[in-house]
Protein backbone atom coordinates (compact mmCIF):
# COMPACT_ATOMS: atom_id res chain seq x y z
CA UNK A 1 0.00 0.00 0.00
CA UNK A 2 1.07 3.47 -0.81
CA UNK A 3 0.17 7.27 -0.24
CA UNK A 4 -0.63 8.94 -3.87
CA UNK A 5 -0.87 12.35 -4.72
CA UNK A 6 -3.64 13.93 -4.81
CA UNK A 7 -4.67 16.10 -7.80
CA UNK A 8 -4.86 19.56 -7.01
CA UNK A 9 -7.12 22.31 -8.11
CA UNK A 10 -6.90 23.23 -12.09
CA UNK A 11 -5.65 19.33 -13.04
CA UNK A 12 -7.71 18.84 -15.98
CA UNK A 13 -8.25 15.11 -14.87
CA UNK A 14 -10.77 16.38 -12.34
CA UNK A 15 -12.99 17.34 -14.96
CA UNK A 16 -12.82 13.92 -17.02
CA UNK A 17 -15.61 11.12 -16.76
CA UNK A 18 -14.59 8.00 -15.11
CA UNK A 19 -14.84 5.05 -17.18
CA UNK A 20 -16.54 2.09 -15.41
CA UNK A 21 -14.84 -0.92 -13.64
CA UNK A 22 -14.86 -3.76 -15.68
CA UNK A 23 -12.67 -6.67 -13.87
CA UNK A 24 -12.20 -6.12 -10.44
CA UNK A 25 -8.43 -7.06 -10.57
CA UNK A 26 -5.14 -6.47 -8.35
CA UNK A 27 -4.51 -3.57 -9.93
CA UNK A 28 -8.53 -2.14 -8.97
CA UNK A 29 -7.50 -3.76 -5.13
CA UNK A 30 -4.50 -1.95 -4.69
CA UNK A 31 -5.73 1.26 -5.96
CA UNK A 32 -8.39 0.77 -3.29
CA UNK A 33 -5.90 0.01 -0.50
CA UNK A 34 -3.95 3.03 -1.92
CA UNK A 35 -6.88 5.35 -1.69
CA UNK A 36 -7.92 4.75 1.63
CA UNK A 37 -4.24 5.06 3.03
CA UNK A 38 -4.21 8.44 1.01
CA UNK A 39 -7.39 9.35 2.32
CA UNK A 40 -6.56 8.46 6.41
CA UNK A 41 -2.71 10.34 5.66
CA UNK A 42 -4.89 13.76 4.02
CA UNK A 43 -7.48 13.34 7.12
CA UNK A 44 -10.16 13.02 4.53
CA UNK A 45 -13.75 11.66 4.43
CA UNK A 46 -13.59 10.21 0.92
CA UNK A 47 -11.53 10.25 -1.81
CA UNK A 48 -12.38 9.41 -5.67
CA UNK A 49 -9.93 7.81 -7.83
CA UNK A 50 -9.38 10.67 -10.24
CA UNK A 51 -8.32 12.61 -7.40
CA UNK A 52 -5.06 10.60 -7.43
CA UNK A 53 -5.20 10.65 -10.97
CA UNK A 54 -7.10 7.29 -12.20
CA UNK A 55 -10.44 7.49 -14.33
CA UNK A 56 -12.07 4.72 -12.94
CA UNK A 57 -15.62 4.77 -11.37
CA UNK A 58 -13.91 3.64 -7.79
CA UNK A 59 -14.63 5.47 -4.16
CA UNK A 60 -13.56 5.38 -0.72
CA UNK A 61 -15.20 6.69 2.19
CA UNK A 62 -14.84 7.03 5.79
CA UNK A 63 -17.39 9.27 7.72
CA UNK A 64 -16.00 7.86 11.09
CA UNK A 65 -17.55 4.38 10.75
CA UNK A 66 -14.91 2.90 9.24
CA UNK A 67 -14.03 2.06 5.60
CA UNK A 68 -16.54 2.29 2.24
CA UNK A 69 -15.47 0.60 -0.71
CA UNK A 70 -17.68 1.64 -3.85
CA UNK A 71 -16.86 -0.03 -7.42
CA UNK A 72 -19.04 1.58 -9.84
CA UNK A 73 -21.20 3.71 -7.50
CA UNK A 74 -24.44 4.63 -8.59
CA UNK A 75 -26.93 6.78 -6.49
CA UNK A 76 -30.40 5.33 -6.98
CA UNK A 77 -32.46 7.26 -4.11
CA UNK A 78 -32.26 10.67 -2.62
CA UNK A 79 -34.64 12.38 -0.39
CA UNK A 80 -34.52 15.66 1.72
CA UNK A 81 -32.15 18.64 1.58
CA UNK A 82 -29.55 19.69 3.59
CA UNK A 83 -27.27 22.81 2.96
CA UNK A 84 -23.93 22.37 4.62
CA UNK A 85 -20.19 23.89 4.38
CA UNK A 86 -18.04 21.40 1.99
CA UNK A 87 -14.22 21.01 1.47
CA UNK A 88 -12.46 19.07 -0.77
CA UNK A 89 -8.92 17.27 -0.51
CA UNK A 90 -8.38 18.68 -4.09
CA UNK A 91 -9.23 22.26 -3.58
CA UNK A 92 -7.49 22.57 -0.19
CA UNK A 93 -8.14 25.85 1.83
CA UNK A 94 -11.68 26.45 -0.53
CA UNK A 95 -15.06 25.44 0.94
CA UNK A 96 -18.62 26.47 0.60
CA UNK A 97 -22.47 26.17 1.26
CA UNK A 98 -23.77 23.02 -0.79
CA UNK A 99 -27.27 21.73 -1.43
CA UNK A 100 -26.96 17.65 -0.81
CA UNK A 101 -30.25 15.29 -0.21
CA UNK A 102 -30.71 14.52 3.56
CA UNK A 103 -30.87 10.47 2.57
CA UNK A 104 -29.49 8.99 -0.29
CA UNK A 105 -29.08 5.29 -0.98
CA UNK A 106 -26.22 4.21 -3.38
CA UNK A 107 -25.75 0.95 -5.34
CA UNK A 108 -21.97 -0.48 -5.85
CA UNK A 109 -19.79 -3.40 -5.99
CA UNK A 110 -17.30 -4.65 -3.54
CA UNK A 111 -13.87 -5.73 -3.91
CA UNK A 112 -15.24 -9.14 -4.10
CA UNK A 113 -17.55 -8.13 -7.12
CA UNK A 114 -20.53 -7.96 -5.40
CA UNK A 115 -23.34 -5.67 -5.77
CA UNK A 116 -24.88 -4.18 -3.01
CA UNK A 117 -26.70 -1.14 -1.58
CA UNK A 118 -25.96 1.47 1.53
CA UNK A 119 -28.15 4.51 2.40
CA UNK A 120 -26.91 6.97 4.10
CA UNK A 121 -28.07 10.34 5.66
CA UNK A 122 -26.25 13.65 6.37
CA UNK A 123 -22.29 13.58 5.97
CA UNK A 124 -22.56 9.99 4.79
CA UNK A 125 -25.00 11.28 2.28
CA UNK A 126 -23.05 14.27 1.46
CA UNK A 127 -19.84 12.20 0.94
CA UNK A 128 -21.70 9.51 -1.20
CA UNK A 129 -22.62 12.65 -3.39
CA UNK A 130 -19.99 14.46 -3.21
CA UNK A 131 -17.82 11.60 -4.52
CA UNK A 132 -20.11 10.37 -7.21
CA UNK A 133 -19.46 13.93 -8.51
CA UNK A 134 -15.74 13.28 -8.88
CA UNK A 135 -16.70 10.19 -10.96
CA UNK A 136 -18.08 12.47 -12.95
CA UNK A 137 -15.39 15.17 -13.54
CA UNK A 138 -18.01 17.75 -10.89
CA UNK A 139 -16.48 19.81 -8.31
CA UNK A 140 -18.00 20.92 -5.46
CA UNK A 141 -17.43 24.05 -6.37
CA UNK A 142 -19.69 23.75 -8.87
CA UNK A 143 -22.40 23.90 -6.81
CA UNK A 144 -21.66 26.37 -4.45
CA UNK A 145 -24.11 28.54 -3.19
CA UNK A 146 -23.48 32.25 -3.25
CA UNK A 147 -23.13 33.90 0.01
CA UNK A 148 -26.21 36.12 -1.36
CA UNK A 149 -28.11 33.55 -1.62
CA UNK A 150 -27.60 31.90 1.61
CA UNK A 151 -28.17 35.69 3.00
CA UNK A 152 -31.53 35.96 1.30
CA UNK A 153 -33.35 32.16 3.25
Amino acid sequence: MAIRNIRKDNDEILRKISKKVEVIDDRILTLLDDMKDTMYEAKGVGLAAPQVGVLRRVVVIDVGEGPIELINPVIVFESGKIIDEEGCLSLPGRDGAVARPEKVIVRAQDRNGKTFEKSGTDLLARAFCHEVDHLNGILFIDKVIPQEQLEKK
